[in-house]
C-alpha cells in the first residue's frame, strides 16, 4: 500500500483518542463526500485531519422518527450526554463539561447564547430530518477547530451542494413525515437541490410539534413538555475555476416550548441568519473564509401549566462572525495551517413592567443593557508525516476576549424590590468592561506498531472566558435570581463581574484494535482534565417566596471561580455476526461511558455528572428489510450536587424495537419506543417546575413512557 495513504490513516485516527465509537456511528476518514471535487475540499481546508465520531445521515435516519431534539441524537456516541431541556432544546455535554464550555457549530457558524435559561441551545435551530451529519471531538482538538472552548467540538453539517454534470440538469431531493404517539408529536420536512455543473440550490423545511408527553409506568403527564417550530433555509453555491462560492440563508420560528425543568417557557423565538464561504485549491495551498451573522428575537413567560400570572422577559441578540484558515504544504512531511477568526456578540435583555402589579413595576427591568462580547483569535498548526506507522499534530492559538455592558435598573426602588435596587446601584457604580487574553495549545500523536492495533495520545491546554450572563446579571432578588440559570434546578444564580476564564488541561490516551476487514473492534479511552478557575457556583442564601416571605425549596448561588476535575473512561466496539453480503448482515455494537466530576474546592461532586451508562444494539438488513433491538442501561445516580440541591435517580433500562422496510425511494419506518413502559426520571433532567407548580410536589423530570413512532419517507 501507498506510504502516504498509510500515512494519512494513521493521522486520521490520532484525534479520535477522544471519540469513542458509538452504537451506530460509523468510522470516517473525511466529511460525507458530495457531487463535485471542489465542494469535497471545502471540509478539509484549514482544518487538522481528525476523524472524530460522526453520525452520518443514515445513522441520524434510524433515530429521527423518534425525537426532534438533535442534542438527544448525539447520546447515541459514548461520552456524550445530554442536558435536559425543551421538546427540541437539550443541551449536550461532552465527557462531564456542559455546553457553554464547547463550541458548536452549524454549517460552520458558531451560534451564541440568547437566553437566560438557554432556552434556544445552538442545536435547537438544527432539525434531525435534514442533517447530513454531526461530528463530534471532545477534549484534545486541534486549535485549528476553534477556540474559547475547553470541553470540544460540535460541528453539524447540512447536506452539502450538489452539482450536475456537463450538460444536464440535476433536480433531486427527499420528503419525510412522522408521528409520534406519546405527546400526539407529528412533523415533516422537504429538501430540493436544482443545480447544472456551475450553481446548485438546496432548499430545506420542516415543521414539527408534540404536545406534553406522558412518563413511563405510573408517572403521569410531564407538564411543560409540548413545543411547535418550523425552519427554513436556502443555500446557493457556485463553482468553477477559482473554487467554491456559498451563500445560505435561513429563517426559524417557534411560537412556543414548555420546560419543564424552568420557571419559565419560551412563548417566541424568531431568528434569521446568512452565511457567506469560500473554498479554493491552489498551487501553493487551500483556503477557506467564511463569515456569517444572525439575528435573534426571543420571548419568555407563562404557558398554560404555570399560570395564572405574567412576567414578559425580551432578549434580543445580534452576533457576527468572520474567519480565514489557510493549509500550506511545506514539505512532502510536513503541512501548516494558520488562520483568524473575528467573533462579536450584541445582546439586549430586559423584562416588561405587569400592569397592576406593584411588584413587577412601574419601571422596565433590565438585565442586561447591551451587553457585547467580542473575540479576535489566531492560530498556527503543524501537521507531520513521520513515517508510515507515526503522525503528530501540534498547534497554538491566542484569543482576545473583550467584553462590556451598560448600566442596569430593577422594576422599582419599592421595599418589594430592595434588594434588586440595592444590587443595581452597586452595579452600576463600577466599571463593567473586561478583558481576557487566553493562550489554547493541543498535541496529537499516533502511532500504529501493527495491523490492526492503533495507541494514541493527546494533550490540550484550552481556555473560555465567561458569557455574559455569568459575568453581568446582577438581580439578588427572589424572582429576579431565578430567571437566571440553565440548569433546571430551579435555583437563583447571581453574576460575578470578578470571573477569570476557565482555563484546563486535558491528557487522554486511546488503544483500539481491529480484527480482519474490520469483523471486529474493540477501543478504550481513557481521559483526564483538570480545569484552574472553573466557572462554579457559591451559596449565597436560602431563598423565601417573595410575596409571602415562606421558606422555599431552593437557593440563591453566586457564579464563581473554583477548581474542578474530570476522569473517565469510554469504551466501544462492535462485532458482525453475520456476513451476508452487500444487502445482508448482522452487527453486534455497543459502547460504556464513565465519567467522574468533582469540585476540588468544596470536594463535593459536580453538577450535571451522567452516571455509569451502557449502550447495546443489534441490527439486522436482509434486502429491503431492517430490523433492530437497542438497549440501554444507566446506574443509579448517587453522586449528586448538595449545593444546587440535586436529586438522586434510580438505575433503569430501556429496550426500544425498529423496523424500516425500502420500497425502492419510499421508506416506511415503525419504532416502539421504551418498550415496556418503564418508569424512570431523567438523571440529567433537573427538577419538574411545571409540575411543582401545578400540585406544590417536587420531583425529578420523569423520562419519556412507551411511544410507537411512525414514518415516511420518499426520495426522487
Amino acid at each position: 500500500m501507498n506510504s502516504k495513504i498509510v500515512s494519512l490513516r494513521v493521522l486520521l485516527a490520532a484525534s479520535s483518542t477522544l471519540l469513542p465509537l458509538a452504537a451506530h456511528a460509523q468510522e470516517i476518514t473525511q466529511l460525507p463526500p458530495v457531487d463535485a471535487d471542489a465542494a469535497n475540499a471545502a471540509d478539509s481546508v484549514g482544518t487538522a485531519p481528525v476523524t472524530g465520531r460522526e453520525l452520518t445521515r443514515e445513522d441520524i435516519k434510524r433515530r429521527h422518527n423518534a425525537t426532534s431534539d438533535t442534542g438527544d441524537l448525539l447520546r447515541q456516541l459514548p461520552g456524550v450526554s445530554a442536558n435536559s431541556g425543551g421538546g427540541f432544546s437539550s443541551m449536550p455535554a461532552l465527557r462531564g463539561l456542559s455546553e457553554q464550555r464547547l463550541r458548536i457549530t452549524v454549517d460552520g457558524a458558531p451560534i451564541d447564547l440568547s437566553c437566560p435559561n438557554d432556552m434556544n441551545s445552538p442545536l435547537s435551530y438544527t432539525v434531525p430530518q435534514t442533517i447530513e451529519s454531526i461530528r463530534v471531538v471532545p477534549g484534545v482538538a486541534p486549535v485549528s477547530m476553534g477556540g474559547d472552548n475547553i470541553g470540544g467540538i460540535i460541528s453539524v453539517e447540512s447536506v452539502a451542494p450538489r452539482f450536475a454534470s456537463d450538460g444536464t440538469t440535476l433536480v433531486t431531493g427527499e420528503v419525510s413525515a412522522f408521528y409520534r404517539s406519546n405527546g400526539d408529536g407529528f412533523g415533516g420536512s422537504a429538501l430540493l437541490t436544482v443545480a447544472n455543473a456551475n450553481l446548485s440550490a438546496t432548499y430545506t423545511g420542516s415543521y414539527t410539534q408534540a404536545q406534553q408527553y406522558k412518563a413511563g409506568g405510573d408517572l403521569g403527564r410531564v407538564r411543560s413538555t409540548e413545543y411547535a417550530k418550523t425552519d427554513h433555509a436556502l443555500a446557493l453555491a457556485f463553482q468553477n475555476d477559482a473554487g467554491l462560492f456559498k451563500l445560505k440563508g435561513g429563517y426559524h420560528f417557534s411560537p412556543y416550548e414548555g420546560f419543564a425543568n424552568q420557571a419559565m417557557d419560551m412563548v417566541s423565538n424568531k431568528s434569521w441568519f446568512l452565511n457567506a464561504g469560500y473554498d479554493g485549491e491552489f498551487d501553493w495551498g487551500s483556503v477557506k473564509f467564511t463569515a456569517d451573522y444572525r439575528d435573534t428575537d426571543h420571548e419568555m413567560n407563562f404557558l398554560e401549566d404555570k399560570l395564572p400570572g405574567a412576567m414578559p422577559m425580551i432578549t434580543e441578540v445580534h452576533t457576527f462572525s468572520t474567519a480565514l484558515k489557510l493549509e500550506l504544504p511545506v514539505s512532502a512531511r510536513d503541512k501548516l495551517r494558520i488562520g483568524g477568526e473575528y467573533h462579536h456578540q450584541w445582546l439586549n435583555d430586559y423584562w416588561p413592567p405587569v400592569a397592576g402589579n406593584m411588584m413587577m413595576g412601574p419601571n422596565t427591568f433590565v438585565n442586561i443593557n447591551g451587553g457585547t462580547r467580542d473575540r479576535i483569535g489566531g492560530f498556527a498548526e503543524w501537521e507531520a508525516h513521520w513515517s508510515d506507522t507515526l503522525s503528530s499534530v501540534i498547534g497554538a492559538r491566542l484569543d482576545h476576549v473583550r467584553m462590556n455592558t451598560g448600566q442596569v435598573q430593577p422594576y422599582s426602588t419599592s421595599m418589594m424590590n430592595m434588594a434588586d435596587a440595592t444590587a443595581a446601584n452597586a452595579f452600576n457604580a463600577v466599571g463593567h468592561k473586561r478583558t481576557d487574553n487566553n493562550w489554547s495549545a493541543s498535541a496529537l500523536l499516533s502511532y500504529a506498531p501493527t495491523s490492526g492495533v492503533a495507541i494514541e495520545l493527546g494533550y490540550a491546554h484550552k481556555a473560555r472566558s465567561p458569557n455574559i450572563y455569568e459575568r453581568y446579571t446582577w438581580g439578588r432578588g427572589t424572582m429576579a435570581s431565578r430567571m437566571i440559570g440553565w440548569y433546571g434546578d430551579g435555583n437563583g444564580y447571581v453574576g460575578n463581574l470578578n470571573l477569570k476564564p476557565e482555563r484546563a488541561d486535558t491528557v487522554s490516551a486511546a488503544i483500539e484494535f481491529k480484527g480482519t476487514d474490520n469483523a471486529w473492534s474493540l477501543r478504550l479511552s481513557p481521559y483526564y482534565t483538570h480545569v484552574n478557575d472553573y466557572i462554579d457556583a457559591a451559596f449565597v442564601k436560602n431563598l423565601t417566596h417573595p410575596m409571602s416571605g415562606l421558606p422555599m425549596p431552593f437557593v440563591q448561588l453566586q457564579f464563581a471561580n473554583q477548581k474542578a476535575e474530570f476522569v473517565g473512561v469510554d469504551v466501544s466496539g462492535q462485532v458482525e455476526l453475520w456476513d451476508g453480503g452487500k444487502d445482508a448482515g448482522t452487527r453486534l455494537s455497543g459502547s460504556l461511558s464513565w465519567v467522574r466530576g468533582q469540585n476540588l474546592s468544596d470536594h463535593a461532586p459536580l453538577y450535571h455528572q451522567m452516571p455509569l451508562n451502557v449502550k447495546v444494539a443489534l441490527d439486522h438488513h436482509q434486502g429491503p428489510i431492517e430490523a433492530g433491538i437497542d438497549l440501554e442501561w444507566v446506574a443509579e445516580k448517587t453522586r449528586v450536587d448538595a449545593t444546587r440541591n440535586e436529586p438522586v435517580t434510580s438505575a433503569y433500562a430501556l429496550v426500544n424495537l425498529r423496523l424500516a422496510y425500502n420500497l425502492g425511494p419510499v421508506k416506511l419506518s415503525v419504532e416502539a419506543e421504551n418498550l415496556f413502559d418503564k418508569g424512570y426520571n431523567l438523571p440529567l433532567g433537573g427538577v419538574s417546575l411545571g409540575d411543582y407548580k401545578a400540585t406544590g410536589v417536587l420531583r425529578p423530570v420523569p423520562g419519556r413512557g412507551r411511544s410507537v413512532n411512525f414514518g415516511l419517507s420518499a426520495s426522487f
